[in-house]
């Protein structure tokens, strides 16, 4: 019997996921085969006459099983992409989504006017810039990578907390894949409730932000992630509204915080910026509000 080649199992497949209602049922398939290959989704494409083993072939089968039943692609596969990076992913902490990008991508400018708006003296201490919740890592390494990449060096050093143990240990596990842990502590911190510790420069978060009645709306793949990653209360804004209010505490005179909200979330985020503190309100790549960034006064202390 001929083996089943490339572009026959990706149909198949493709009309498995289809029918079990997949958003994105061709590119699910691709990445799953790829996976299961080895190859990259272009591969796919350019020898898609090529056959599949039957190991293979069912390898791939049992992945599109648990894919139609609902299991995210990236849980099946252990890893996510994540500005330019590629983060192992599970069970113990919430994938990594393209908008949270925007937070980082903001970041870094906050982090760069800081270091290169005036001289610093060669005596001073590096910026400290502190991810709240920080789940699989997703942030603070791609913010460290990057800042490395960039010439930053010394210049900044980094803080992970989360509630989580099990998260915090993917978090570490990501921090070395990518040969950033020796500059982000990591530690167990419920919001930003940390007695007695450093001051932040920059803060990031990415808190649950979704309305406890809205859980069930969420896609089906999402009922495999932590659902505390989810679950942001009656309106969505316990955890962040927990946390803006800690900030005085938590964040130096001048600093800046950076935290991704719901899209329809804005207005009511507005209404908690503190007294004599700046907000604007970023929108990301799809042009819906998501990133808030703070900025305490100089003189607010």
């Amino acid at each position: 019997m001929a083996p089943v080649t490339i572009a026959a199992s990706l149909r198949e497949s493709t009309q498995t996921l289809a029918a079990a209602g997949s958003e994105s049922p061709r590119l699910d398939a691709e990445l799953l085969l790829g996976h299961v290959l080895g190859v990259g989704r272009a591969t796919l494409i350019a020898e898609g006459e090529s056959g599949v083993s039957a190991s293979q072939q069912a390898e791939f089968s049992a992945l599109i099983e648990q894919r139609a039943r609902g299991v995210p692609v990236a849980y099946l596969r252990g890893l996510k992409e994540f500005y330019g990076l590629v983060l192992s992913v599970d069970e113990r902490a919430l994938i990594p989504r393209p908008e949270t990008e925007t937070l980082v991508e903001l970041a870094l400018e906050v982090i760069g006017r800081r270091l290169t708006a005036a001289p610093r003296p060669a005596d001073a201490k590096p910026l400290l810039v502190w991810d709240v919740g920080t789940g699989s890592g997703a942030i603070a390494v791609a913010l460290a990578v990057e800042s490395r990449r960039r010439g930053f060096g010394g210049n900044v050093i980094f803080r992970a907390t989360d509630i989580s143990v099990d998260a915090l240990a993917l978090a570490l596990e990501n921090a070395v894949a990518h040969a950033v842990a020796d500059v982000i502590t990591f530690a167990i911190a419920d919001v930003a409730e940390m007695p007695d510790s450093e001051r932040a420069d920059v803060m990031t978060a990415n808190l649950p932000y979704v309305a406890s009645d809205d859980l069930p709306q969420l896609p089906v793949a999402a009922s495999y992630e932590p659902p505390v990653a989810f679950d942001g209360g009656s309106d969505g804004l316990t955890f962040v509204r927990q946390l803006i209010g800690q900030l005085p505490s938590a964040l130096v005179p001048g600093g800046t915080a950076l935290l991704e909200i719901g899209s329809d979330q804005a207005d009511a985020v507005v209404a908690l910026c503190p007294p004599g503190w700046q907000m604007v309100i970023h929108d990301d790549l799809a042009a819906w509000p998501r990133v808030v960034e703070l900025t305490r006064g100089d003189g607010d202390y």
